[in-house]
């Protein structure tokens, strides 16, 4: 079997770069003839297809993508694969996807969001993300180098720290849990809540409306905002730094970080809905809130990323919901669960740990991935 990996290559610490590097260490390490380019490197794609002659072509990224990751492939006689995340509506590439033998999506919800936006599903099988458990691992809070980092945010070792990562907070349900942490902050223990988010325009301009949000709720004192640009060696340091990983995200097609924060042995918070529903364990691995609310779409508007003109009005046979807010009393409460018994946390953060060494690790995911490709396939 020759597989050709394409994702952001060299991989940046973003999470489809992470996800596609992990899958090809992992068909390394299998012993799988295996190379990985960058998606975008058209010249590159084709010089492997003409000399490696790949079986098959797997390709990180969302529906979107496909120019990369189906048509190019296409073109010269190789057979893709799409491995598929969703940003919560299909808006293109059906018939495309539809004559595929076989697409890999990230979730069962990914699935039913692509069935729901035109797709039949037959082809479509479920592989999740892979996690690297040697790096991601438990470490004591007296750690120098977890130590060091508590101490770069102004987290004391006193400190409930409270941790979110995302591109930006605000989609990983940051705002959410601000407004629970208002509500229980004169009977919760000392805590401090960090957020880290990657340096871009736009997510500056969301860390400030999500300030603003913080200095109206009298918790800006509390709230921690780090915006450096960080390798994935530095990861699961800042993981292992925090006594609760809270991210009800507002749109999850896996959740990379929440699925980290287990093999770390932390409690995590979510949602109770999308992929969460999936990865997590409510009670067990993570407390998930219930919904609130639901935010639904009627129309929308798209252009070229999508594979139309600029401008293009699509209106929907029935509302989409594209979006997911958590109940802040949810929240509140499970945050106080969670602060006030460290007994608890520490439970919890057991029994996430070995779910995730048992069903995430990345060489479990590696092997999944070869043995779906040849079942699918007929590629051995």
């Amino acid at each position: 079997m020759k597989i050709l990996v394409l994702y952001e290559y060299p991989p940046s610490p973003g999470g489809l770069a992470t996800q596609g590097d992990l899958l090809f260490r992992g068909l390394k390490e299998l012993g799988v003839d295996t190379y990985a380019v960058n998606v975008e490197s058209a010249q590159e794609k084709e010089w492997y297809y003409r000399w490696f002659k790949p079986d098959v072509v797997i390709g990180v990224g969302y529906w979107g993508n496909a120019p990369h990751l189906v048509l190019h492939p296409q073109r010269y006689g190789v057979q893709p694969v799409p491995w598929l995340v969703a940003d919560g509506y299909l808006a293109n590439y059906q018939e495309v996807m539809e004559d595929l033998p076989l697409i890999l999506v990230t979730s069962e919800w990914v699935k039913s969001v692509y069935q729901r936006d035109g797709l039949s599903g037959q082809n479509i099988e479920v592989l999740p993300v892979g996690v690297d458990t040697d790096s991601f691992v438990p470490r004591d809070k007296n750690d120098p180098k977890v130590a060091c980092v508590r101490e770069s945010l102004g987290v004391s070792p006193q400190d409930i720290m409270i941790l979110t990562v995302g591109g930006d907070a605000a989609s990983k349900g940051a705002q959410e849990v601000m407004q629970a942490l208002a509500l229980i902050n004169g009977k919760a223990p000392a805590w401090k809540y960090v957020c880290k988010v990657w340096p871009q325009p736009r997510t500056l301009e969301q860390n400030l409306l999500d300030l603003q949000l913080a200095t109206s709720l009298g918790i800006e004192k509390k709230v921690i905002y780090t915006t450096n640009i960080v390798s994935r060696n530095f990861m699961p340091y800042l993981m292992d730094a925090c006594d609760i990983y809270a991210a009800p995200s507002r749109l999850e097609g896996f959740g990379m970080p929440q699925v980290e924060a287990g093999a770390c042995g932390k409690p995590v918070l979510g949602i109770n809905a999308m992929a969460m529903v999936e990865t997590l364990v409510h009670g067990k691995t993570a407390f998930l809130a219930n919904i609130a609310t639901e935010i639904v779409m009627r129309e929308t508007i798209v252009g070229e990323e999508a594979g139309w003109e600029p401008g293009h009005r699509i209106v929907f046979a029935s509302p989409r919901t594209v979006d997911y807010r958590a109940s802040i009393y949810d929240i509140a409460n499970y945050l106080m669960d969670l602060m006030a018994d460290s007994k608890l946390r520490r439970k919890m953060g057991e029994a996430g740990r070995n779910r995730v060494v048992e069903n995430y690790d990345y060489r479990v995911v590696a092997k999944r991935f070869v043995q779906i490709v040849s079942e699918k396939l007929g590629i051995s």
